[in-house]
């Protein structure tokens, strides 16, 4: 069975409340006929207006963040049960700018990731190397790392319902993109850790995005590659009708 694509627009931190619901508003119409899952990841304070919003449609909601403890004196976090309890179904974790500006770690990105799936939420779990480790070759053994530290002590058929987000840092929000066949052969070394940690079916099955300056024009090309079955949009997800022209991408 083809593996069915997931096309996520991660907001960042832009849009307030109001900004939020004339967007979500606006791109109903233009995905409700995609073949491919449609995922909305909108700031902390859209977040309940957009599973509002979004009820009934072909649109889930996801957070960019959590915390891995259930509740307590962490001021400024927001945990699993929250976002439950709202309504949200997917979230992304251990994002380039969350490690790079937050201080994420390949142990939090696990600890978040375990505390997700307890939860019933399906993460999007992101890893990619920057402009100066591709130069120095380690891109592999970078993403490898990264794999087998976030999916420690994750079962099999928990693996199964994580989406996988191979994002280059160097072509994150810089218009830079990697070649279809960059893109592709990453996705591929994650696939084949998975199989590595797992097994076939396992790898076969897990869906992997790429994130990194994809939009309109590159979408098909990159979307047509055997190993990458998403992605996770960034700047262009800000806009309803470029964001509709990638989830609505013909191959």
């Amino acid at each position: 069975m083809p593996r069915k694509k997931i096309i996520a627009g991660n907001w960042k931190m832009n849009k307030t409340a109001k900004e939020a619901k004339k967007l979500i508003k606006e791109l109903i119409p233009l995905v409700e006929k995609s073949k491919a899952d449609v995922v909305i990841c909108t700031p902390f304070t859209a977040l309940y207006d957009a599973v509002r919003l979004t009820k009934g449609t072909n649109i889930a909601v996801g957070a960019q963040n959590i915390h891995f403890e259930e509740k307590g004196a962490y001021t400024g976090e927001v945990s699993a049960d929250m976002l439950v309890d709202i309504g949200v179904k997917y979230v992304i974790i251990g994002h380039s700018e969350r490690r790079q500006y937050f201080g994420d770690t390949d142990e939090t990105v696990n600890l978040k990731l375990k505390t997700a799936l307890s939860k019933g939420l399906i993460p999007i779990v992101c890893c990619g190397e920057s402009l100066q480790q591709r130069e120095l070759g380690v891109t592999n053994e970078l993403i490898r790392t990264q794999i087998k530290a976030a999916f420690a002590g994750v079962e099999k058929e928990q693996a199964k319902n994580v989406i996988i987000a191979y994002e280059p840092i160097w072509a994150i929000g810089t218009g830079k993109t990697a070649t279809s066949e960059q893109a592709n052969d990453a996705c591929r070394v994650i696939r084949c850790v998975i199989e590595e940690m797992y097994n076939k079916s396992t790898a076969d099955s897990i869906r992997i995005q790429y994130g990194g300056s994809m939009n309109a024009s590159n979408a098909a090309e990159l979307l047509s590659k055997p190993d990458i079955d998403g992605g996770l949009i960034g700047g262009a997800s800000l806009k309803a009708d470029e964001f509709s022209k990638i989830v609505n991408y013909r191959e």
